[in-house]
């Protein structure tokens, strides 16, 4: 697998020591339009074909993936977080969920929170979450990549391809199947 945006057609697993974020924000920004044509025309195809091609290139991606050498996601967006997560990590870090949303938060009109800023709080300097264990379900989940019913969540994967460069990847292998 030879991602596109790499300087030099560096293979992934090599190069992802020396991930250029910049370099890949600029392609993923430039590829947004194509992909977002791309990806909305899946929305057309059969589901379980679909998705079988995004769990398998998820799989194959990741097993060349150490998110800990990017964190692009939880240095650059405000993830959803639910009431239940604050619970958990105001237990883990034994404060009172109150303290915790003035000091972490901001609820969203609907209900939810926001993490209130980027790069995450909970961000260490070795790209570790402080509070892995506990993390909000849209961390847990992040990228989206291997859900089931991918047609539901195409705009969120435009969105992530330019925040994942494991999206991205996983996006442009997509283009080159037959669905």
């Amino acid at each position: 697998m030879f991602p596109f945006w790499l300087k030099g057609g560096i293979h992934l697993i090599q190069t992802l020591i020396n991930l250029d974020l910049k370099r890949f924000k600029k392609n993923s920004v430039l590829l947004k339009k194509e992909n977002s044509f791309f990806l909305k025309s899946l929305k057309k195809k059969n589901e379980r074909k679909l998705d079988n091609s995004f769990h398998q290139l998820h799989t194959d991606v990741f097993e060349n993936i150490n998110c800990l050498q990017c964190a692009n996601c939880c240095k650059t967006t405000s993830p959803m977080v639910r009431e239940t997560d604050i619970s958990k990590i105001a237990h883990h870090l034994k404060k009172k969920p109150g303290e915790i949303i003035t000091k972490y938060f901001l609820k969203e009109n609907d209900g939810t929170y926001i993490v209130n800023s980027a790069p995450c709080p909970f961000l260490d300097a070795e790209n570790y979450c402080s509070i892995y264990a506990v993390r909000p379900g849209a961390c847990r989940e992040f990228p989206h990549t291997n859900r089931k019913k991918m047609s539901q969540i195409l705009d969120i994967t435009i969105e992530n391809t330019l925040v994942c460069p494991a999206v991205l990847e996983i996006v442009e292998q997509l283009k080159k199947i037959q669905l």
